[in-house]
């Protein structure tokens, strides 16, 4: 029995693509994949974009870019991050598109890559504040990113009107800055394409709002089972550091998973799902347990949700104080602590070496 199973419902992915495509209403989608589609397994949810209808992956690094190379002959794929001169050389070969984040970086990308000139409008990261004249060769998109779009329209509206301001019109060169949040609450963001990654998995980009309020779908499902079930008495403790004492007679179980499978330790004022009822992570979260308290002794082998069922990313989120984005970007991928599933329409199950074939 494996310690934990993620699974991943491509229905649900190409059901949020199609929400999305919906939104855009003739703005292309790019799916955002990078960082193993933010822990949900990137090649699986890439192929389901791009069978749903997204126009092009965008990852962080050229390593990412080069593994969906090799399943995605023919996809535009955009490497976000920066990159070396060693790297231009590697995505050139395997025609991936970079991102100039300054004008020392055009020199060695020109001529070699199709290029995306990263324009800083207020984030203060990223990006020129100006586009160079003439435009380098190879220029193919105009891009910046929005530093608050789910929650100040002000000021995302300003850096809209400076991304704006900054070029004139630019024939055959793709604007792009608006993310999952500006894509669903701003239309003037949306121009020539909108980057979505959040939204994509089924997640919220919005303080407050539900993913099923948005029509979006949860893609993911991690379980796990009780190890062991005990019962504490009144002045006994739990785990490292005593972090929780008993007051009154209760049932402890114990799941086989921890901080490093990526159930993070700040989830340790979170809950979870034993059979269908609510249990509350009891002390601190370790790297390879987490102690839950029950209402009753429950066997070993009864199964937990950890996500799924209702208990979304954002549930924990609040419990955490932390993004739904950085919960769900934690889950290891490392195949001897968990497995994972993929889910097609028709109901057949890939284990997951299946579905990165």
């Amino acid at each position: 029995m494996h310690r934990a199973e993620l699974t991943l419902d491509l229905a649900a992915v190409e059901h949020n693509v199609e929400t999305l495509t919906k939104v855009l209403d003739g703005t292309a989608l790019w799916a955002v994949v990078k960082a193993n589609a933010y822990g949900h397994g990137a090649l699986p949810v890439a192929e389901a974009a791009l069978r749903a209808g997204a126009e092009a992956l965008c990852v962080a690094t050229i390593q990412e870019g080069l593994a969906l190379r090799q399943c995605f002959s023919s996809a535009r794929i955009i490497v976000m991050g920066p990159v070396s001169v060693e790297d231009v050389s590697v995505a050139s070969h395997a025609g991936l598109e970079c991102v100039a984040h300054s004008r020392e970086s055009i020199p060695m990308l020109q001529g070699r890559v199709k290029i995306h000139l990263k324009l800083n409008t207020g984030m203060n990261r990223w990006g020129e504040e100006r586009l160079p004249q003439p435009l380098p060769a190879g220029t193919v998109g105009v891009m910046s990113h929005f530093a608050h779009a789910y929650a100040d329209a002000d000021y995302t509206a300003e850096q809209t009107a400076r991304f704006l301001d900054r070029f004139a019109y630019l024939p055959g060169v793709t604007k792009h800055i608006a993310n999952s949040a500006a894509t669903l609450l701003f239309p003037h963001t949306r121009l020539d394409a909108a980057r979505c990654g959040t939204a994509l998995l089924g997640m919220s980009p919005l303080e407050g709002v539900r993913p099923e309020e948005l029509d979006l779908r949860p893609t993911l499902r991690w379980t796990s089972y009780i190890a062991q079930s005990r019962r504490l008495l009144p002045g006994e403790s739990v785990g490292y550091g005593c972090g929780f004492t008993a007051t009154r007679r209760l049932y402890m179980g114990v799941i086989p998973v921890g901080y490093g499978d990526g159930f993070s330790k700040r989830l340790s004022r979170s809950h979870v799902l034993v059979g269908d009822k609510p249990a509350p992570v009891t002390g601190v979260v370790a790297m390879d347990a987490i102690a839950v308290t029950l209402d009753r002794h429950v066997p070993a082998g009864t199964p937990v949700t950890l996500i799924g069922d209702g208990l979304s990313f954002e549930d924990h989120a609040r419990a955490a104080g932390v993004t739904n984005l950085e919960l769900a970007t934690g889950i290891s991928a490392d195949p001897r602590r968990v497995r994972r599933r993929t889910i097609h329409q028709a109901g057949r199950t890939l284990t997951s070496a299946q579905a990165l074939s």
